[in-house]
């Protein structure tokens, strides 16, 4: 068992991503912080359901976002726990993103987009891949890349969910309805997050 609490393993971990952060974030960066966080992904002694509870079937949510640090606009991590059958629209996330896992597993569903002949506030996308976000596989975005999710199978998730900003603070992410409208993300789609670290 380790000597170091979760607050200074979170802590020792976002130094090093701070570092990263600070010379600027590129494909080849992120591919460097998702092997930081999936170490990260490996502590299940700090990260497990009995610490991070998930939520109940049929008690209202059907996810639940902690938030693991407040250090102004700098790197944040959060811990998800979603439910299986939860699932989101296509959205981007204005900063970069990675998620990793600790249990469970995510279908990300990753989108082109395509503004050709479509009117204002209206976009079309295509599904470029899917990638299945479970223990060992990660996934990673740019500001603009865009993507949807969807938890299958019998198991709530509990993954990582490291962004270059505090998505508290990122009112610029959109989402694309079914239809093709975009939409706020953040004002119509995001519960708040539950604060879980010290202060």
């Amino acid at each position: 068992m380790s000597v170091f609490s979760r607050p200074d393993v979170i802590e020792a971990f976002l130094q090093k991503v701070r570092v990263i952060h600070q010379r600027g974030v590129d494909r080849a960066a992120l591919t460097e912080i998702v092997g930081l966080l999936e170490g990260l992904a490996e502590r299940r002694d700090l990260f497990n359901f009995e610490t991070f509870p998930a939520p109940v079937p049929g008690q209202g949510s059907t996810a639940f976002r902690y938030r693991l640090n407040d250090d102004g606009d700098t790197p944040t991590l959060y811990l998800n726990s979603l439910l299986p059958g939860k699932s989101t629209i296509p959205h981007n996330h204005e900063t970069w993103a990675i998620i990793s896992a600790i249990e469970g597993q995510e279908i990300n569903y990753v989108y082109q987009r395509d503004d050709e002949g479509r009117e204002p506030g209206y976009t079309t996308l295509h599904l470029e891949k899917e990638v299945i976000v479970q223990p060992g596989t990660s996934i990673s975005f740019l500001g603009e890349d865009l993507h949807g999710i969807r938890v299958a199978g019998e198991q709530p998730t509990l993954h990582f969910h490291l962004y270059g900003l505090p998505l508290e603070s990122l009112n610029g992410r959109y989402g694309v309805e079914a239809d093709g409208r975009i939409l706020n993300y953040n004002a119509s789609q995001m519960a708040p997050s539950i604060k879980a670290y010290a202060h």
